[in-house]
């Protein structure tokens, strides 16, 4: 019995160690020790089942909410970009949400202050894009807007850059100066701004817009109403990259190339814009247009290389007019001629006022009573369009000149019959007598 009790006492020591052990093992886990484990494994990836917390976009709740003049006193020198559509890209960004503080980091402590600041603000996450103007100085100084709202109502605001060790940065901010007045001429003391809005008119189908920017002592409406059928007829765009380039400037007079693309968006052509300023007003003016090149490219694109194929031509009496064309021994417009009779509608119909003068012509083929004939039909059926879109018959004058006032020749040097030289000659011509 003696040797009995030591053995109870062994077995029952072991029972309590194995239960101490059992109750030690399954105790709750610490929140200051071992969690940390847990939470390291839930951050490298090896608890798949935990979800992270959603990201909230724009907040930081360890910093407070920054004051414009707070935001504007810690500005550096802002970005520097080779590329400056992609400083644009990121301003876009930021203003679409909100983000001031990033905006005016982009910026920089030169071109933005706090009344630049407010603007932007009141402006940001209204639907808005960038796009490149055109050269200030060639290689150096380039201009961008920034333009919010529809056509009608657009808000535009520019940004100057200027070029330094192959980067651009942003130099200024501005509004636009030019300002038009019901009844006054328009001002413009800007040189880039007014080609630009000159050029976007003109894109628009504005004539009467476009010719408020104009010296109509060097440059004539028709000229004007021939740009606006060109890139309506050639489906013209202003190029993305570079649209203007600076070709000289000085103090009184600035030249710029305007570049153009086609609408599939290769390059198309180039025209040259000169602006003179007026010594007294100081405004600007676009007092020469040479439309050469673009109307060689349109005589490709559109008339099928044919490069008398114009809507620009000489008078034979003098001046410029704007040229339709007829099929052989044809006295009926084309969809082509219909369309470009649209903008010359709207121009007369502006202004009860403005007259016009229709001259009809044939080619050489014929005898004389028929091809005088001819013309008169080729004129009146412009007349009859005309009105029926709304213009009144009496600023309307017909003329018919048969075969009297060719544009090319009819036959070739040897004698022998020339299709081309007859095509440019079958036409009606539209005088704008302003």
């Amino acid at each position: 019995m003696k040797n009995k009790v030591p053995i109870f006492f062994l077995i029952l020591a072991a029972l309590l160690t194995t239960a101490a052990v059992v109750l030690w093992l399954n105790k709750p886990k610490s929140t200051l020790g071992n969690d940390s484990t847990s939470k390291n494994r839930t951050e490298s990836g090896d608890d798949t089942k935990t979800h992270q917390p959603p990201v909230i976009d724009g907040l930081d709740k360890h910093s407070p909410v920054q004051t414009p003049e707070q935001i504007l006193s810690k500005l550096g020198v802002g970005l520097a970009t080779a590329n400056p559509s992609e400083l644009f890209d990121q301003i876009s960004e930021a203003l679409n949400k909100g983000d001031m503080a990033k905006v005016s980091q982009l910026i920089g402590k030169d071109a933005m202050d706090t009344e630049t600041f407010a603007l932007l603000n009141a402006l940001s996450k209204k639907p808005h894009s960038f796009r490149e103007v055109g050269e200030i100085e060639l290689n150096k100084r380039t201009r961008w807007a920034l333009e919010i709202g529809e056509d009608a109502e657009k808000q535009q605001i520019h940004f100057d850059l200027k070029q330094e060790n192959g980067k651009w940065k942003i130099e200024k901010i501005s509004v636009p100066e030019t300002k038009v007045i019901p009844g006054e001429k328009p001002e413009a003391v800007d040189p880039l701004n007014l080609a630009d809005t000159f050029l976007q008119a003109v894109l628009k189908q504005n004539f009467e817009v476009a010719l408020q920017w104009v010296d109509l002592k060097h440059v004539s409406e028709t000229k004007i109403a021939a740009l606006c059928i060109l890139f309506e007829e050639g489906e013209y765009k202003m190029r993305q990259n570079k649209p203007l380039r600076a070709m000289f400037q000085r103090d009184d007079t600035v030249g710029y190339l305007a570049h153009i693309e086609a609408k599939d968006g290769t390059d198309a052509a180039q025209f040259s814009l000169s602006l003179r300023q007026d010594a007294e007003t100081k405004n600007w003016r676009v007092f020469e247009i040479n439309l050469d090149q673009l109307l060689a490219d349109y005589a490709t694109r559109v008339a099928g290389g044919d490069i008398y194929f114009s809507p620009l031509v000489k008078n034979p009496t003098g001046g410029e007019t704007l040229a339709l064309y007829f099929d052989f021994n044809e006295d009926v417009m084309s969809p082509r001629t219909k369309r470009q009779l649209e903008i010359v509608a709207s121009i007369l119909k502006s202004d009860a006022k403005k007259k016009i003068t229709l001259s009809g012509h044939t080619d050489a083929l014929g005898t004389k009573s028929y091809n005088d004939q001819l013309s008169a039909n080729r004129a009146d059926v412009v007349r009859d369009f005309l009105a029926a879109a709304g213009v009144a018959t009496e600023q309307i004058v017909t003329v018919a000149k048969g075969a009297s006032q060719p544009r090319r020749p009819n036959v070739t040097e040897t004698g022998e019959d020339d299709p081309s030289g007859r095509r440019a000659n079958r036409r009606t011509e539209i005088y704008l007598d302003f």
